[in-house]
């Protein structure tokens, strides 16, 4: 009797449960379309910048209505990036320009990769202070750096420029990297939010262990925050590369010109037939799709990491 009640348990355990199908309200429904039509016009101006560059100047005054290229021609991307000649682009009435986007763009790098490894340095040694260690006035400094979020950027401009100014660093990479590169109050707070979750037995282990207080920084606390490191990380690259302003201020010439502050100079340089839309729509897709690609890649990362922080 037994050995039939337990062969029919396990025949019954061993049959796969079916999810239920969910009923298609209405609600759900228009949910759903609403969610579809939100996503249709945020990509729209993508795609509508995509169908700009690979256009020539003629065919969009021509037909600026087309939702495809009027005329198919990579004569934007060729002007970006130098391989046109200038007979070419004044027959496609673009831009004849002797810009070097290929600088721009090392500049932009070298100038964002400095802010974030910056950044990830100093920002994660004070959250580390503030979090795990225990000094006098500790909580009022940190006030302090949080009542930095409510400070318009505007306002740290003249101040920050002045400065430079005095460092000899107008028209360098380093000037332009400098304000942002040591801390800003944002990581400070993000990161700060994690290290407090971290349990202190493990820092007391360590020291029992006999490690320092700095090796325990560097071999415990920041291969436990990778995760949130890497969202900072990326957050902190996106925005160096797409600032605009304060480079706009301290670079002058093509040695320290970042690639947001080029496009603004190339959209100043129109031909005598008018704006050359299809150079400058090519110019910005060369701008943007770093970003976008860096975002689509890791979007899931950064929500998650957000998201963990805030409840915590």
């Amino acid at each position: 009797m037994s050995s039939t009640i337990a062969k029919t348990k396990t025949t019954a355990s061993d049959q796969p449960i079916k999810p239920r199908k969910r009923k298609a309200s209405p609600g759900r429904i228009i949910a759903w379309i609403a969610m579809i039509l939100i996503v249709l016009i945020t990509l729209f101006p993508f795609y509508w910048m995509l169908r700009t560059a690979l256009s020539t100047n003629a065919s969009l005054y021509s037909d600026p209505g087309s939702f495809l290229p009027p005329e198919f021609s990579t004569g934007g991307f060729q002007r970006v990036f130098g391989t046109q000649s200038a007979e070419d682009a004044v027959a496609e009435g673009g831009t004849v320009t002797d810009m070097n986007f290929w600088r721009y763009i090392l500049n932009s790098t070298i100038v964002a990769t400095l802010v974030t490894a910056g950044q990830l340095l100093f920002c994660s040694m004070a959250a580390y202070a503030f979090s795990r260690l225990r000094w006098k006035g500790r909580e009022a400094v940190f006030a302090l750096f949080i009542a930095g979020l409510m400070i318009p950027s505007i306002f740290t401009l003249l101040p920050n420029f002045v400065l430079i100014k005095e460092l000899g660093l107008v028209d360098n990479v380093l000037g332009i990297a400098l304000p942002t590169m040591l801390m800003t109050p944002f990581a400070i707070f993000f990161l700060r939010q994690f290290f407090m979750n971290i349990p202190r037995e493990i820092e007391e282990a360590a020291l029992l262990d006999g490690i320092s207080r700095i090796g325990i920084f560097f071999k415990v606390i920041i291969p436990m925050a990778s995760a949130p490191l890497a969202t900072l990380g990326i957050l902190t690259y996106m925005t160096a590369w797409n600032d605009y302003f304060w480079p706009l201020m301290v670079s002058y010439t093509d040695q320290s010109r970042v690639l947001t502050v080029a496009l603004g100079i190339f959209r100043a340089q129109t031909p005598n037939a008018g704006t050359d839309w299809a150079g400058l729509m090519a110019a910005t897709l060369v701008a943007a799709l770093p970003m976008m690609i860096l975002f689509i890649i890791f979007a899931k990362r950064i929500v998650n990491n957000i998201g963990f922080n805030g409840l915590k």
